[in-house]
């Protein structure tokens, strides 16, 4: 089973896609965790070109092609062999927020983005959780961090409420797949929302 994790910066689904890899291992499943920009040697040296510096530094045209090789970098290296030998991965972000981000909030390229998904990467995942959050709140959160991955955080409130608006378009979009989870919640209350979703996908 392939899962992703989505949401605005500083929503919380890092956390959680941790948690879920913690209840699944606890549970007896074979599983990962892993990440997008990233999560192969390739992918995440292309990470460090679009996570770090000026938030002008690509235009969203460049930003959708350089994520794109890193997907197809870690889709090869890391995702396939791990559904191959039987594991559930568990992805943080994957094409759902080259969707949003790319494709709604920074340029009007949906259709680039699915053309270029449909053509070179082909495998979409079989659950999506989308933390929900408030972005006044999200944005607080992930400048607070000073993580020096902060350009998209840096594009401000404004792109934040966009991003916010195209997942949850995305959820209506793909209901049998995208399930969107209160964040505004405590830890707890969400990892438990996340796990009924889970178990809810498996019967």
């Amino acid at each position: 089973m392939f899962i992703t994790f989505e949401g605005i910066d500083g929503s919380g689904k890092s956390t959680q896609a941790k948690a879920l890899v913690a209840a699944l291992e606890a549970a007896g499943k074979p599983c990962i965790w892993t990440r997008e920009p990233g999560g192969s040697t390739g992918a995440e040296a292309i990470r460090k070109l679009l996570v770090e510096g000026d938030p002008d530094r690509w235009s969203a045209e460049t930003e959708l092609l350089l994520f794109n090789a890193a997907r197809r970098d870690h889709l090869e290296k890391t995702i396939e062999p791990a559904l191959a030998r039987g594991a559930v991965v568990v992805c943080d972000r994957y094409v759902d927020s080259t969707r949003v981000y790319q494709g709604v909030a920074r340029a009007d390229l949906r259709e680039v983005v699915d053309l270029i998904h449909k053509t070179m990467i082909k495998r979409e995942a079989d659950l999506t959780f989308i933390i929900d959050i408030d972005p006044e709140t999200s944005l607080t959160r992930g400048l607070a961090r000073k993580s020096g991955e902060d350009r998209f955080e840096d594009m401000g409130l404004d792109f934040q409420k966009r991003l916010r608006a195209g997942f949850l378009d995305l959820a209506a979009q793909y209901p049998d797949r995208c399930h969107v989870i209160d964040g505004a919640q405590n830890v707890q209350a969400v990892e438990r929302a996340i796990w009924a979703a889970y178990q809810g996908a498996l019967s």
